[in-house]
């Protein structure tokens, strides 16, 4: 619980902030708050009440603004660049939720619950929730880094699209004192008491819920070697073949 006259500690997010590319804006480096748009459809159709969203999101302050379409990978980058600025306590997710990939409620299970040891979210409802290209170390980060204002999980899903409800839910993250906010309470809690994590996606799994186990590994490893053997082995019939075949074809073209 916050003091009165209380100072708020602010920081200086490093060069690499943010450290991943997407499709968002950037704002106040020093703000409280992030917002997170879902997005139910393809990235060149985003509808303008969407766009909107984005848009009253840094002007009335947020740090960064933008879309999240998967339940993966999205997330990932999304958790990258919030644990590279600890100003950021806040997480406001509004939009559409996508049927299919479900990444609102895949973000509140993930800050719920957190992953699995296969890095599968737990409780996501969604078919791929995996996180697999970036470090446990920058998962813990966050879900002890913000707190989630899930708009898009409200019974009554209009909310979630206005832009008066975006703003005004970022001028409650502003707040030097406790401010209300349905029913969350909102204040500007200063940097988070730790340095910055600078991650980046670095070894992308077209896959992840593919991954074997290192039983199944071996087993597709001992696959693997025996089917290059079978290909060495052709290939060397092949070439023998041909060395076989070259003095015929000489021959003929000499005549």
């Amino acid at each position: 619980m916050p003091e009165t006259d209380r100072k708020i500690l602010k920081v200086k997010p490093p060069p690499e902030y943010p450290t991943e590319d997407g499709s968002y804006l950037r704002g106040n480096d020093l703000s409280p708050v992030a917002v997170c748009v879902l997005l139910h459809t393809f990235y060149d159709k985003i509808p303008s009440y969407l766009q909107e969203l984005v848009k009253t999101s840094i002007e009335s302050g947020a740090a960064l603004a933008g879309y999240l379409q998967t339940e993966n990978v999205g997330i990932e980058k999304i958790i990258c660049n919030i644990v590279a600025n600890p100003n950021i306590r806040y997480l406001i997710v509004c939009g559409v939720e996508s049927s299919g990939h479900q990444p609102g409620q895949t973000l509140q299970a993930l800050v719920d619950n957190g992953v699995d040891e296969k890095r599968r979210i737990i409780g996501a409802e969604a078919p791929t929730p995996y996180l697999y290209n970036i470090p446990l170390e920058a998962i813990k980060r966050f879900r002890k880094q913000i707190t989630l204002v899930n708009l898009a999980l409200l019974e009554d899903v209009i909310l979630a699209r206005r832009p008066e409800v975006i703003r005004e839910a970022i001028r409650c993250c502003y707040q030097e004192e406790p401010t209300q906010f349905m029913h969350w309470t909102l204040y500007d809690q200063g940097a988070f008491p730790e340095e910055a994590l600078c991650f980046k996606i670095t070894w992308r799994i077209e896959k992840p819920w593919a991954v074997l186990s290192q039983k199944e590994a071996e087993i597709f490893k001992k696959l693997d070697i025996e089917i290059e053997r079978t290909r060495q082995k052709k290939r060397k019939e092949d070439e023998e073949l041909l060395k076989l075949l070259k003095p015929q074809n000489s021959s003929k073209e000499t005549k």
